[in-house]
């Protein structure tokens, strides 16, 4: 057998480069490079293995958690197909890494992190950065990875490696068990040689599979379908990543079922297709959330159907409602009591159109989707058209950003009062055009992962909205699109604090209690005195974009608009009004409030809230007589 002498780490990057996936007959390299930063735990180990192999791009960030945002973004935008590498030294480089890989874990979406770690041979412990534990010498902060990583191995062998990597493969190809894959790498095997085979080197190619359903259960589903009166489609994320949405559109329009999106799904169908109803749950639309309450079946298509799409299971009311489930996950598939279809998405749908042609719903249901949707258009209009302000309302933000933009471009958000309304408000023209990391909803999300979606597709212009608080938050990665000259188009929404967890707190009769920036009084001792002055332009141009402030609506406009003719990252500032809402329709949120308080408006809140409970339903136990469960 012929080998190859190489360090671990130059064998890691060797394998690294030559892993492709291939699905529908097109084929592409899986890692696109690596992101991170060095320090003593990896700069001698995986920073000289990227240093020979330049035909596998390092990418240097800012902050170890920014990175697996652009690598998380970057998978999402290139439908899970392709993703980066993120490497960091030991200790707090390490740590940083968890949020990103818990949030990619979250969303089920690839990533491979590669934290340096302790010596293995452990004789000149305590390192620097070590955590050390009177219970045992086998541990280090890379232990904190577990819970978030799909796949978590230690390599203390550098022969290790040779088993490790096609079982990380594996985990990240898969349509139903990715996430963010951990190597810990002591830093003394990583420069340790080891005579490697040469056939791990070698172009290997993996096929992510189109599982298909059980037969009888999709005849069952087809018969559920046929049976219903008022059915309703949810469609998730795996819509997107399974490239369904060309079919999802063919089947809402052959058989009239109207479909409502989630955070992830939206953008399955066109914004004005006759069957979208747009978004749907928590922040839905009035039409999505009054068919949610109705449905005698619903049909949910790549998604968790967590909280936030359910209501906190308050949605769906129809004593009789049944749930068909497609997902290529069982642990989705099962959920509510449905028919679970675990399988791919595009499969099912085209089985499902065969099975039930020359079915379509009845036209006076038709008749309601259509006056749902209108009724939605001119909703959306009124909160576009507002004059409010100065400052301006949010509402009147997004519009502006809806209109400037082409079918083409790319919004991304995460956190705050941002996403539930982008969730209702943002016209959608193509797949894959509305990016929102939901799923964790993880404040400093937004301009890291705006540069993962610009490099994933540079012909795309990108559009990042941020609050004030994440923009605080983790705004370094600015600095890393300079770097690379990828330019973001960022709208930063100024409101003095945490506008959505503000209203949140008002809403169960906390006042805003440690959400505005503000001054603390000498009167009070709170944090209730002037806002703080702080000049978002300025730290905007600190880091390198061109930056602007806006005021009134007029001058937004104009901001937005010129835009597209700086040629680097640009930021537009714009303060708004965070007690000028956009509403919400026809839902609810369990948040739960003090059942005990000196104070009158908690009581009154917690009496809205024991109300508003009493609707909250448990699926899971209505297990309809026809159906098998494992």
């Amino acid at each position: 057998m012929r080998t190859r002498r190489l360090t671990m780490a130059q064998a890691l990057v060797g394998f690294l480069k030559n892993q492709f996936v291939e699905r529908d007959g097109q084929r592409n390299k899986f890692f696109a490079g690596a992101w991170g930063m060095f320090g003593h735990g990896n700069i001698a180990g995986i920073g000289q293995a990227l240093q020979q192999n330049p035909d596998f791009p390092y990418y240097l960030c800012r902050n170890e958690q920014g990175a697996v945002h652009i690598a998380t973004a970057y998978a999402k935008a290139r439908n899970r197909k392709a993703t980066f590498v993120c490497t960091s030294s030991i200790g707090p480089g390490a740590t940083n890494m968890i949020t990103g890989a818990a949030t990619a874990t979250v969303n089920r979406i690839p990533v491979l992190l590669l934290p340096g770690d302790i010596f293995a041979r452990r004789n000149v412990a305590p390192v620097l950065q070590q955590l050390e534990s009177e219970h045992s010498q086998d541990i280090s902060v890379n232990d904190a990875f577990r819970p978030v990583s799909r796949y978590w191995d230690r390599i203390y062998r550098p022969e290790q490696l040779i088993s490790s990597l096609p079982e990380l493969m594996r985990v990240l190809i898969s349509p139903a068990q990715t996430g963010a894959a951990t190597l810990a790498l002591p830093q003394d095997v990583q420069v340790e040689a080891f005579d490697y085979p040469e056939e791990l080197f070698e172009p290997r190619v993996w096929h992510i599979p189109r599982a298909e359903a059980d037969r009888a259960l999709l005849e069952r589903a087809a018969d559920w379908i046929r049976a219903s009166r008022c059915p309703l489609i949810v469609a998730g994320g795996g819509v997107q990543f399974s490239e369904a949405t060309g079919e999802l559109a063919q089947f809402v329009s052959q058989t009239g079922i109207p479909a409502g999106e989630t955070q992830a799904g939206k953008g399955s169908l066109p914004f004005d297709h006759a069957q979208n109803l747009g978004a749907i749950g928590v922040t839905g639309t009035p039409g999505a959330n009054i068919a949610a309450r109705e449905a005698d079946l619903v049909i949910a298509i790549g998604t968790r159907m967590a909280d936030f799409t359910t209501a906190s299971k308050t949605a769906f009311q129809n004593p009789a409602v049944r749930f068909i489930n497609i997902n290529a996950a069982e642990i989705d598939a099962y959920k509510h009591a449905g028919l679970p279809l675990v399988c791919d998405a595009r499969t099912a749908l085209q089985h499902l159109a065969s099975a039930l042609a020359g079915y379509r719903v009845e036209q006076p249901y038709l008749a309601r989707v259509a006056a749902w949707k209108e009724q939605w258009e001119k909703e959306t209009d009124r909160i576009f058209g507002l004059r409010h302000g100065p400052p301006i309302s949010q509402g009147e933000v997004i519009g502006a950003v809806n209109r400037a933009s082409s079918a083409r471009d790319v919004v991304v958000s995460a956190a705050g009062s941002l996403p539930g309304d982008l969730h209702k408000l943002w016209r959608a023209r193509q797949p894959n055009s509305y990016h929102m990391e939901y799923g964790y909803s993880c404040m400093g999300y937004e301009i890291a992962g705006g540069l993962g979606v610009k490099m994933a597709d540079p012909s795309r212009d990108v559009y990042v909205m941020v609050g004030d608080g994440s923009f605080l938050m983790m705004s370094s990665e600015i600095v890393s699109s300079i770097q690379e000259g990828y330019k973001l188009n960022i709208v930063l929404l100024d409101n003095h604090g945490y506008g959505s967890i503000g209203g949140l707190s008002r809403s169960i009769g906390s006042h805003g209690f440690g959400t505005d920036y503000r001054f603390r009084s000498a009167q009070s001792g709170q944090l209730d005195g002037e806002h703080l002055p702080v000049n978002f332009v300025k730290l905007a141009e600190g880091m390198g974009a061109y930056a602007v402030r806006a005021v009134t609506r007029e001058d937004f406009e104009r901001a937005i608009e010129q835009m597209r003719n700086h040629d680097r990252t640009t930021v537009v500032v714009v303060e708004v009004d965070k007690e000028m809402r956009v509403p919400g329709y026809e839902s609810w949120w369990d948040v739960p409030v003090s059942e005990v308080s000196e104070m009158e408006s908690v009581r009154q809140a917690r009496a809205k809230y024991e109300q508003a409970r009493k609707k909250e339903r448990r699926h899971e136990i209505a297990v309809p007589a026809d159906v098998t469960v494992n």
